[in-house]
């Protein structure tokens, strides 16, 4: 539990910080999915990009978890 909160936290910290600053820049109607314009309403969008910052920011920390991990194992077989 512990380490789910090291990870979903910060990356909630971070999606919400990202999709301010994503969509302070670009407008979501003018948002195109392979050439197409998106069927879908604003609070739509705005939803599904920070769901997807947050998932890239668990993906990140989630690494860095598992590489402290790594390293602390390591550390202990040197020493």
């Amino acid at each position: 539990m512990k380490r789910a909160m090291w990870i979903l936290w910060p990356s909630f910290l971070v999606g919400g910080m990202a999709e301010g600053i994503f969509f302070s820049m670009l407008d979501p109607s003018d948002l195109n999915l392979f050439g197409q314009p998106l069927e879908l309403s604003r609070n739509a969008i705005y939803t599904i990009g920070f769901f997807l910052f947050w998932a890239l920011g668990a993906l990140s920390s989630a690494l860095t978890c598992w590489l402290q991990q790594g390293a602390n194992t390591a550390g202990a077989a040197d020493g």
